[in-house]
């Protein structure tokens, strides 16, 4: 066993922990974070990502099934649990992922928006490619992504006083009348 102190979502724990315990499994199974889901164990498809600062680092996006607990040890780890305020609002990419619609299955969604928060501390104003770029190292397998982009571009939008613009979906084109001179011809 191994002792690990850390703070998760703003609280210090300090705990006894096997040495090849995941993080993920500590954060899940004792300190009853189960927002960070347990999706492949292989580090693939992101569904587990948090947010990790080092004793000496800014916090930056990890994949909580491919580190160790002792690996945390003296750092920070936010999960999704820890985004929203204390007074219960939404972090603007949760309310984003909820007004535009960016799950399904929402299996997927507690990383999905833990990369989001990552990439939007990085760039403040990404551009599509950017975002998708930003969150490719997370799968959702029910959505095309779509509503995934424009939340995070939503979000984005809100973090920076509305200074980017959010793309709605075109409605379906009408066609085009036809030319008064082909009206009736045959």
């Amino acid at each position: 066993m191994a002792r690990v102190s850390l703070v998760v979502d703003g609280t210090r724990y300090v705990d006894e922990v096997p040495a090849r315990l995941l993080l993920v499994q500590y954060l899940r199974e004792q300190l009853g974070k189960v927002g960070t889901v347990i999706g492949c164990d292989t580090g693939n498809c992101g569904a587990c990502t948090v947010l990790y600062a080092g004793p000496d680092g800014a916090a930056q996006a990890v994949k909580s099934c491919s580190m160790l607990a002792v690996q945390a040890d003296g750092g920070e780890v936010t999960t999704v649990e820890g985004l929203a305020a204390s007074d219960g609002n939404l972090h603007p990419v949760q309310k984003a992922f909820h007004e535009q619609h960016a799950l399904q299955c929402g299996f997927c969604t507690p990383g999905m928006i833990v990369a989001a928060v990552d990439l939007l501390r990085e760039k403040p104003h990404p551009t599509e490619a950017e975002i998708r770029d930003g969150l490719s190292g997370n799968l959702c397998r029910c959505t095309g992504y779509e509503n995934i982009v424009r939340a995070v571009q939503a979000a984005a939008a809100a973090m920076n006083g509305g200074a980017a613009a959010v793309p709605t979906q075109a409605a379906p084109s009408e066609p085009a009348p036809a030319p008064a001179s082909e009206v009736g011809a045959a």
